[in-house]
């Protein structure tokens, strides 16, 4: 059929001719070519419909026809124009056929959500339910419907934004953020259809932590929470808290731990499962080996903390932890605190922000920044020592007065 096109006589193409050529009586089509566009082609059907089309051989010779609109949605000139277009590109040996094919198989976000990266990580990670919640009520709704290659970065950007001003916190609106560039980067990974940049690329994360109160226990603190410990209903929270807080584990790490996972001959911690979906191992400072001494322990129940009454790990152990908080005068210590403190002692310590980002199993040094505080007295002495040195230089320390700097003086 290419070969009998190809015989046909040629014509210039204009807009009139188009117009007024119709398909002869009890023919399938009529083919018009162009004289002033090599291989351009206009194909009118029997029902009225006009399609240009290029013709045009591929690397092995082949006569192939590419597709270039319908003469009611473009003009001769720009079928024109897309004809040289594509010959240019064939040209370079590019197959003008493969983005049309690869555009008919680009999903749309909601599909690659469902087919492609739910199932991915409801097989490792351990926050998929989350992350199923975040895409349900607050990111398919906007996006769900996109094509994954039709997705900008500005789409990005009002939506993230667009959260914020529906009155969501900050730390929400960053996680469903986080949680597309990470869909994103595994859509860009597996090589899917339409995807070869990140829209969420450089797209900034909202500040949230301003406002926020960072809450860390002293040591005073500590020792007043563990006196009241062993007065709880719940036996076992006098050896859950203090692991939380000797581990800077998560609570349920530490509820979930499994006595085949402790190697004490190496002092070592094996969490299975993470947060990030992958095991973390975690070195077991003296405090943690007495205190795994003194657990009770049933050798045929594989829990290190076991709910006395089912056997298995506790669902929730919050009713016991907020009379304990209570009744040391600590309200407003939440058990995630206790996580916040461990990188506190450390750092106090002089442990540096490595040693802590990889005891605590961040990715990323800037997570464990958020953790590494410095209690106020270490600052203090800090400060106290500079103004030693450079204090002295100017005038004596002693000699400078509370209410000369404009203090009460007591």
């Amino acid at each position: 059929m290419l070969l009998n096109i190809i015989k046909m006589p040629k014509l210039q193409f204009s807009e009139k001719i188009i117009k007024n050529t119709t398909c002869p009586v009890g023919k399938d089509k009529e083919v018009l070519i162009d004289a002033g566009t090599k291989n351009l082609l206009c194909e009118i059907r029997p029902n009225g419909r006009k399609t240009y089309f290029l013709l045009w051989k591929n690397d092995h010779g082949k006569r192939r026809l590419t597709r270039l609109g319908d003469a009611d949605d473009i003009s001769v000139k720009q079928a024109q124009e897309l004809a040289n277009r594509y010959r240019t590109k064939i040209a370079l040996g590019e197959d003008p056929n493969l983005e049309k094919r690869i555009k008919q198989t680009v999903p749309m976000f909601e599909q690659f959500i469902a087919e492609r990266y739910m199932p991915f990580v409801r097989g490792y990670k351990k926050a998929a339910n989350s992350d199923d919640s975040y895409l349900r009520n607050q990111i398919l709704p906007v996006l769900g419907k996109k094509y994954l290659d039709e997705i900008t970065k500005k789409d990005i950007i009002d939506f993230h934004h667009g959260l914020h001003a529906k009155g969501y916190k900050p730390g929400t609106c960053n996680r469903s953020l986080i949680l597309l560039r990470y869909a994103f980067n595994l859509a860009i990974k597996w090589e899917i259809p339409g995807v070869k940049t990140n829209p969420t690329k450089d797209v900034p994360l909202l500040n949230d932590q301003e406002g926020k109160k960072e809450r860390y226990l002293t040591r005073e603190e500590t020792e007043r929470l563990y006196s009241v410990l062993k007065d709880s209903d719940n036996p076992l929270l006098q050896y859950i808290i203090p692991m939380l807080i000797l581990t800077g584990a998560r609570k349920r790490e530490v509820l979930d731990a499994q006595w085949e996972d402790f190697d004490l001959d190496r002092r070592q911690w094996r969490i299975p499962i993470t947060k990030a979906g992958r095991p973390r191992y975690v070195p077991l400072s003296n405090g943690v080996i007495h205190l795994l001494a003194n657990v009770p322990h049933n050798d045929k129940n594989p829990w290190v903390f076991p709910n006395p009454k089912t056997g298995k790990p506790y669902i929730s152990i919050f009713g016991s932890w907020n009379t304990a908080r209570k009744a040391a005068g600590l309200a407003d210590v939440r058990i995630h605190d206790l996580r916040h403190s461990f990188a506190s002692f450390l750092v106090n310590a002089g442990r540096s922000l490595y040693e802590v980002q990889k005891i605590l199993g961040h990715t990323q040094v800037k997570t464990t920044q958020r953790y590494a505080h410095l209690s106020q007295d270490t600052l203090l002495d800090a400060a106290d020592a500079a103004s030693q040195i450079a204090g002295s230089m100017v005038y004596p320390i002693e000699a400078a007065r509370p209410n000369q700097l404009g203090f009460r003086e007591v």
